[in-house]
């Protein structure tokens, strides 16, 4: 019942951050000192004032110190006031040319918002200015005593911000208030700096003591109680009822005015009244008379001898004692100690053992929210202080609840955030681990950002059917990979003509460094028990201009030997080939083409839960994909906005090397975007899984060594395909519901995408919308789906595994049919990729369909490289034709290439045959390392309908070379080639041609 009303009222706070950010609004940052020029000297010589407080503020670890500004006459005041801004002023009492109340007439007609403070210089003008202080407080906002002590400049500008931010902090931040209440010059002017000195270190120390990072740190210190002085009993009161439930502590004299008049018994009164309001706040009676110790106790207050000695030691104990800034001491109903807590998991462990009587001492009292606060929680603080002994049903409840508290805090503190893994860390929390400092790359990018953004939806609400979220996830910082490749000189391998092998072999003999090492063993040993994915995450990786998608490697591990230290040796030798893949020849490659330095990538990792389930010796999910939010091919009724969807049974693997995924536009799930023998033909034949029958595994050998490549009926016989597939029946020319038939399988997601048996097409609208927003970019996500109920709330799950940009070029380009000369046009299509003009190319790579043999494209693929390798050596660029996929490594799809094979074609181009058709690469890696540079991808379907590709024209132009069917042409003027993206058409013209204007 608590917890529901918990999470009601913790929603309606700001986080801590924010609200440090409210906190505070008027800061002191220009001081102007108006003193005589013998004690401007004197102050900037001695060092008693900037230096003073700029020690202070930076021990103190605050920013901004203020800056003072001297003067030493009236006029010289007045023109620094008309010049600039400042926040306060602070009169030394020396000013012999002008009266106080004549320079304060004079600066007040100047600006009357500036407080204005009057500085005494020691207790004998105190006597002197005492027989006209009354006059000079109608003039002056407060007056200090000097006496030689300079952190007096200290509490003066602490004390002037107090006043000013009382009321905003109280009502934001629920921040405390200590109230003082002092009538002598001499004693508030020796007090205030020992208060605030030890507030200040109180707070510092506890704001150390949090595991947060530097900027929070710093605006934790704003939550600091504030200091308000009061002079007399009419004032004390009435700030007692205005901040009664912020009240920290109550510190009062003795004697000071009552009713217009000395009253020697003032403070006691003052106490007796405020613990009528009430009873349990701390109080702290002060007396030069030690005998008034008696007095105090009878009120149940603390008393301060206030010539004591020892008064700062006394009031830090004060502190720690009795307002939360020392250790959460229980007690039991008689005062006397029965534990203690030093933080809060301390405190936490501690709730579930102490007797039930001592709970409800501290939680009648506020206690546990006064402690909270002084450790800057200011959200549960402002929580708990909403609930009363009376709310729960009994004391146990309370337990249960103050118990939940703790461990909602943690989540609420971690979640949708990074936080340092360390031995505290919760285990069963979906956070992202942070196991070495630097950048998070690409990838880790990504994948925080999602995680933050999932974090403040209610997605439960939009999408009740399903559990939404990311897979837990470790990254390893970029500082690590900088450290590894220096640590081993491992730069001067780019200076070398190194093949991958060697580079394997260098980079697996270097060692990660112990902490790192440590961390893997933590989060093996308590966060980490299932398959795991170990991704890189460049630093130029998924970026907006290049993606590098599927640059560098990703090993799959299944993190099931019985030995923890051999699992750790697994994850390393996978940390260290990533690292590797960086120096790899395809890598190399792709940073010549785009014209960077190697140097410049730094890599973080990626370490991810496999998302998917067991299937006896085998692991995967039901289905994997990849959607875009922008469809380069749309069909029918569909918009390129509406986006595009691949999925396919298993592994996401499959379909970003371009397996035969099935797809289908969000908006339209129910649309089938081929007719159905074509389904037949280009179904799902093959899926990845995770092999989990070896416990040792030999990653040397490529991503696949842990991979099982199975034919669909396996898939089958795991249950995995109920809701995936349907049958094709032969006899009736068309597609069945369901496996209860015999014939071919189709894996075309009918029962979830026409049936909605899972809400896929909702989730990935609304994911592809959401994100594209927040991005304000086209982009490509890829996911996973485990349709099993969660243990926890029986619903299927759907993973976010990666979210990155999809590029989009929007250059001024039009092209249509109307424009066109078919005389002198070589290639014409209206399925392209890409937007601009290309220019200067003079050179065509093409395959000759007359010679194509579909058994023979592994040995073209070869072939390419070489051919691919020579343009490279001359910095050329050309023009690619060739039959069927390119980018697949299905050899029966197309030839069989990776893209650094074919770095050097500006231009690729897809032709079909009519025995040799396959759909474009969509989704796949080659396919969106082709979009993100630009690169013009065309496709000539079969039969051709408005497409033109002119055989007759190649055939007669010069040929450089000539291998069977693979032809390199070099024409005699260069070619001029329009993309219109926004029309998808595209088109090549012959030397010399332009399109009709």
């Amino acid at each position: 019942m608590l917890s529901r009303e918990f999470n009601q009222i913790f929603g309606k706070y700001k986080s801590d951050k924010e609200i440090f950010h409210d906190l505070m609004p008027l800061r002191t940052r220009e001081i102007l000192l108006v003193a005589p020029a013998f004690d401007a000297f004197t102050l900037e010589q001695d060092g008693l004032l900037t230096e003073i407080l700029f020690e202070g503020y930076y021990q103190l670890n605050m920013s901004n110190p203020p800056r003072v500004t001297n003067v030493s006459t009236a006029e010289e005041a007045l023109e620094k006031l008309a010049s600039r801004h400042f926040d306060m002023i602070i009169v030394m009492s020396r000013m012999g040319q002008v009266g106080h109340i004549e320079l304060s007439r004079a600066l007040r007609k100047a600006d009357t918002r500036i407080p204005l403070y009057l500085l005494l210089n020691d207790n004998v003008e105190v006597g002197v200015m005492d027989r006209r202080r009354q006059e000079l407080l109608r003039h002056y906002d407060q007056i200090f005593v000097w006496n030689g002590n300079p952190e007096i400049f200290m509490a003066m500008v602490k004390f002037m911000e107090d006043r000013a931010n009382v009321v905003n902090d109280t009502a934001v931040g629920l921040t405390r208030v200590i109230l003082l209440v002092e009538d002598s010059i001499r004693y508030y002017s020796r007090y205030l700096p020992i208060l605030y000195s030890e507030i200040l270190k109180q707070t510092t120390r506890m704001a150390k003591d949090r595991s947060v990072d530097g900027m929070t740190r710093t605006l934790s210190m704003r939550v600091r109680p504030k200091v308000i002085l009061a002079t007399s009993y009419e004032e004390a009161m009435a700030f007692c009822e205005r901040f009664q439930d912020y009240l920290l502590c109550l510190i009062s004299d003795r004697k000071f005015p009552k009713d217009g008049l000395l009253d020697r018994e003032a403070g006691t009164k003052l106490i007796r009244a405020v613990k009528d309001l009430n009873p349990h706040l701390p109080t702290l009676l002060q007396s030069s008379d030690p005998f008034k110790e008696s007095w105090a106790t009878a009120l149940n207050s603390c008393f301060l001898n206030k010539n004591s000695f020892t008064l700062g030691a006394e009031l830090s104990s004060f502190f720690y004692e009795h307002l939360g800034f020392g250790d959460f001491i229980f007690r039991d109903d008689t005062g006397r100690e029965i534990a203690r807590a030093t933080d809060m998991e301390d405190l936490q462990e501690k709730l579930r053992t102490v007797p039930v009587e001592s709970l409800v001492y501290h939680a009648s009292r506020n206690h546990f929210s006064a402690w909270i606060m002084a450790r800057g929680e200011v959200q549960v603080a402002k929580v708990l202080a909403s609930f009363r002994i009376e709310d729960y049903r009994d004391p146990e409840e309370m337990r249960t609840f103050l118990i939940s508290v703790g461990d909602y805090v943690q989540r609420m503190k971690s979640r949708g955030k990074v936080i340092p893994l360390m031995e505290t860390t919760p285990k069963d929390e979906p956070n992202i681990l942070r196991l070495a400092p630097g950048s998070m790359g690409g990838k880790g990018r990504g994948v925080a950002f999602t995680h933050s953004l999932l974090s403040r939806l209610d997605l439960e609400s939009l999408l009740p059917e399903a559990n939404i979220r990311i897979p837990r996830s470790a990254i390893i910082g970029t500082e690590e990979f900088t450290a590894f490749i220096n640590r081993h000189d491992l730069r001067q391998m780019l200076q070398q003509d190194v093949d991958d092998d060697a580079i394997k072999q260098r980079f697996l003999m270097g060692s990660l460094s112990p902490e790192l090492m440590a961390k893997l063993r933590l989060f093996l040993g308590k966060h980490a028990k299932v398959p795991l994915a170990v991704r890189s995450s460049g630093l130029l990786e998924d970026s907006l201009s290049h993606p590098f998608a599927g640059l560098y490697n990703t090993f799959f591990l299944p993190n099931n030997h019985p030995d923890l230290e051999v699992r750790v040796a697994q994850l390393v030798e996978a940390v260290k080939l990533v690292y590797a893949s960086v120096y790899s020849k395809a890598s190399r490659s792709y940073f010549e083409a785009i014209d960077y330095k190697i140097e410049e990538e730094q890599m973080a990792i990626l370490i991810q839960e496999v998302a998917g389930r067991r299937f006896g010796d085998r692991f995967y999910p039901h289905f994997s994909g990849v959607a875009q939010s922008f469809n380069y091919y749309p069909v029918a009724y569909t918009q390129p906005q509406d986006g595009i969807a691949n999925v396919a049974v298993g592994l996401g693997k499959y379909v970003v090397e371009g397996g035969k995924a099935y797809r289908f536009a969000p908006p339209y799930p129910e649309m089938d975007m081929l007719p159905p023998r074509e389904q037949v033909r280009t179904t799902q034949k093959r899926f990845y899984a995770l092999d989990m029958s070896r416990t040792e595994v030999d990653l040397y050998h490529g991503e696949d060594a842990t991979l099982l490549d199975l034919d669909i009926p396996e898939a089958e016989k795991d249950g995995a395909l109920h809701h995936c597939a349907s049958v094709w029946d032969a006899n009736d020319d068309r597609i069945q519901d369901g496996l209860d038939h015999p014939g071919p399988r189709i894996v075309n997601f009918r029962n979830i995408l026409k049936y909605d048996s899972f809400p896929l097409a909702r989730i990935l609208s609304y994911s592809l919308q959401l994100i594209r927003e927040a991005m304000e970019t086209p982009v490509e996500i890829e996911f996973a789906v485990n349709l099993d109920p969660d243990p926890e709330n029986g619903k299927p799950t759907f993973c976010l595994l990666q979210i990155k940009h999809q590029l989009m070029e929007s250059g001024d380009v039009n092209l249509s049919a109307a424009d066109l000369d078919p005389a002198s046009v070589f290639l014409f299509s209206e399925k392209c990729v890409g937007n601009g003009v290309v220019e200067g190319i003079r050179d065509i790579v093409w395959i000759d369909p007359d010679g194509f043999d579909k058994f023979e494209t592994p040995a073209l693929a070869s072939a390419l490289e070489k051919l691919n390798d020579t343009f490279r050596g001359q910095a050329g660029k050309y023009v690619l034709i060739g039959p069927g996929r390119w980018g697949s490594t299905d050899r029966h799809l197309g030839i069989p290439i990776a893209w650094s094979m074919i770095s050097c074609a500006q231009v690729i181009v897809e032709y079909a045959m009519e025995h040799f058709q396959a759909d474009a690469s969509l989704g796949s890696h080659f396919f969106h390392n082709v979009t993100s540079l630009n690169i013009g991808y065309f496709t000539v379907p079969y039969p051709r309908g408005t497409a033109l590709l002119d055989w007759d024209w190649l055939r007669t132009q010069p040929e450089v070379y000539r291998a069977g069917c693979l032809v390199h042409s070099r024409v005699e003027q260069p070619l001029h080639i329009v993309m219109d993206g926004r029309r998808s058409a595209s088109a090549i013209f012959k030397p010399g041609a332009q399109p009709r204007s």
